[in-house]
Parts: structure tokens; C-alpha cells; sequence
């Protein structure tokens, strides 16, 4: 069987990738707004059901994009969501990446709390004197202890980005969030994933970008 390929710059890959994404959406409902960030995950997972689960709490983008400006730092529960992130370009506005999965005093934290290091990594984000935006790609347990810290008052995330993948008390942690009056990003539903958090984080970096262009 002979396969037709299309005859692509590799400089023009990714524009051609988004305008077959703009087709194919077609008449499909976008939040004014949003149209760039459910594209980027749309691209990302080859996955058009984003277009639908994506779920923006009102100002969302707008109070992000500010308080990146301003200097916000991204913590993730995984070193894929960090090593996803376009840290050089977050640098630029004074922010970087936070990953405590991986600390010795998390893991003992865990250890003397019978909880997942998800869980621990979380009360550790929360004694940063630093405006926060959270990328929450794998553990809902880590968004299951950001709602007990925003609901203590103990926490005020700047956005926090709720997209971890999988079965077990995923879907319920994704509404908790929702439930909250911080600024939310979730993608409703099992689907998710650090390439997901990341790719979020980037596109509100790169619609930064645009703005100064």
C-alpha cells in the first residue's frame, strides 16, 4: 500500500498541526480566551475530547498571565511536568519550577503522616513566601491536600492548573477544586497528565509572548 505524506518544513510541523486542529474543532465552543491552551493540549495528546473537559473558573487566564508577570513560581507533583516546563521562559518574569517530590524531608513528612508524598510535597509548597501556581499533572491526592489548605486558609494559589490522570479519586479531586473560589484549570474527568500540566503552564507562557510580540 502506497502512503501519501505531506511534503512539511520541519519549521512548519506545528503551524500546519494547528491549523488541522482549527479544522477539525470546526463550529465547536471555545471560551473566549482559552482558544491557545485547549489547542496546545489538543496538540499535545492528539486528543479532542479537551475541547469539552477543559474547565476554566471566570478570569482565570487573565489573573494567571498577571501573576506570572508578576513573578509567580510553578510547583508540580512530577519531575516530567518540570522538565516539561519552559523554565527560560518563565524566568523572564522572575518565576521558576518547584518539584519536592523527590526531597528527603517530604519523603520523611510522608513517612511520619502515612501519607503520599504527593500529599507532603503540598504542605511544603504551602510555607513559600511566594505567589504560586500549581501544576498538578499525576497525584490527586495532591489536589485532595490543596483544597484542605485553600479551605484551611492556609493557602491561596495564584491558579492552580488540576488535570491528574487515572481512576482512583481522580474525578473527585478535580471537582473538590472546583469547589473552591481560587482560580482553576481542570480537565474534567480520568484524563490528564504531567505532558498536560506542562503543556498548560506553556501555553500561558507563550500567550505572554504573543502580547509582547
Amino acid at each position: 500500500m502506497k502512503v501519501e505524506l505531506e511534503n512539511v518544513k520541519p519549521m512548519d510541523i506545528e503551524k500546519r498541526s494547528f491549523a488541522m486542529i482549527t479544522e477539525e474543532l470546526g463550529d465547536t465552543p471555545l471560551i473566549p480566551g482559552t482558544e491557545l491552551i485547549v489547542k496546545r493540549c489538543i496538540h499535545t495528546s492528539a486528543d479532542f475530547d479537551y475541547a469539552e473537559n477543559l474547565c476554566f473558573s471566570r478570569g482565570a487566564v487573565e489573573k494567571a498571565l498577571r501573576a506570572i508577570q508578576e513573578g509567580a513560581c510553578i510547583v508540580t507533583d512530577t519531575q516530567m511536568a518540570k522538565s516539561g516546563i519552559n523554565k527560560k521562559a518563565l524566568a523572564r518574569y522572575g518565576g521558576e519550577v518547584f518539584c519536592f517530590m523527590s526531597d528527603e524531608d517530604v519523603a520523611s513528612l510522608a513517612r511520619q503522616n502515612g501519607t503520599t508524598r504527593a500529599t507532603a510535597s503540598m504542605d511544603k509548597a504551602a510555607s513559600l513566601n511566594k505567589k504560586l501556581i500549581f501544576a498538578i499533572g499525576n497525584a490527586p491526592t495532591a489536589l485532595v491536600r490543596l483544597y484542605e489548605l485553600i479551605e484551611e486558609g492556609r493557602l491561596q494559589p495564584e491558579l492552580v492548573i488540576g488535570v491528574p490522570v487515572g481512576f482512583v479519586n481522580v474525578v473527585q479531586s478535580k471537582e473538590l477544586i472546583m469547589e473552591t473560589d481560587v482560580p482553576y484549570i481542570v480537565a474534567r474527568g480520568r484524563k490528564g497528565g504531567s505532558n498536560i500540566a506542562a503543556c498548560i503552564v506553556n501555553a500561558l507562557l507563550y500567550m505572554i509572548d504573543n502580547r509582547r510580540d
